[in-house]
């Protein structure tokens, strides 16, 4: 697949050092430009096509929010802000994330993947129309089916990471994030550096922790606005 072609509209300097930054360290994005205000980037998107926008909402001239409702066909857009009040708007208006300022390159890349995997199914729905219910993980040096419906949620474990069913439990080596982009992400959310959940599995919440199947699972400090807004 191609590298997204992404774009910083923020106004501040060290922010968009920050992001300039985190996008560098990321293989598949490439960065094309990035505009203090929103007049700018209008003017850029006339005439030239992005897959991603890293949009801040306190702008000068023109807010973030006003901007995007400006966009006839918007490309994938993560808010990047300060002020958590907007988070609600900014998930009525389909943003793919919304992050808070000051977020860790681990938080970014979280978000960053959504726009991979939401790109990369929509390559696969044009050769695939049925929806996949399942994945296939290494195991014991086979080939393990998993359905979706089934897991209850997945767990870092160093280079490895446990995978957690209705039926059992399975160890297979890889990352979280590299999991993370297997798993659809409007059934699953990462709710801690180290635990992923499955959406329609969580029995309950607080503030500091989610129940899945009678096992409270700790909300990290940087992942408060996904339960926010489940």
């Amino acid at each position: 697949m191609s590298k997204i072609k992404c774009i910083i509209v923020e106004d501040e300097p060290l922010a968009v050092k920050v992001l300039s930054d985190y996008i560098s360290q990321v293989p598949f994005l490439e960065l094309h430009g990035s505009f203090k205000d929103a007049i700018l980037a209008t003017d850029y998107l006339r005439s030239n096509v992005v897959d991603l926008i890293f949009l801040d909402i306190h702008l000068p001239k023109l807010k973030g929010m006003a901007f995007l409702k400006t966009l006839t066909s918007p490309p994938a857009v993560i808010i990047t802000t300060a002020y958590h009040q907007y988070a609600v708007e900014g998930f009525n208006l389909n943003v793919t994330d919304y992050l808070l300022k000051p977020f860790e390159f681990e938080r970014f890349l979280v978000a960053v993947i959504k726009v991979k995997t939401t790109q990369s199914e929509k390559h696969r729905s044009i050769e695939e129309p049925e929806e996949k219910d399942h994945l296939f993980l290494n195991v014991q040096k086979k080939k393990v089916k998993i359905l979706f419906s089934e897991i209850l949620y997945i767990e870092s474990q160093r280079e490895y990471i446990k995978i957690v069913t209705t039926k059992k439990e399975y160890v297979s080596k890889m990352s979280t994030h590299e999991m993370e982009s297997l798993l659809p992400p409007s059934l699953f959310k990462r709710i801690h550096r180290s635990f992923i959940v499955s959406i329609r599995k969580i029995e309950s919440y607080t503030a500091e922790a989610v129940e899945v199947n009678g096992i409270s699972i700790p909300i990290g400090r940087g992942y408060k606005d996904v339960i926010d807004n489940l």
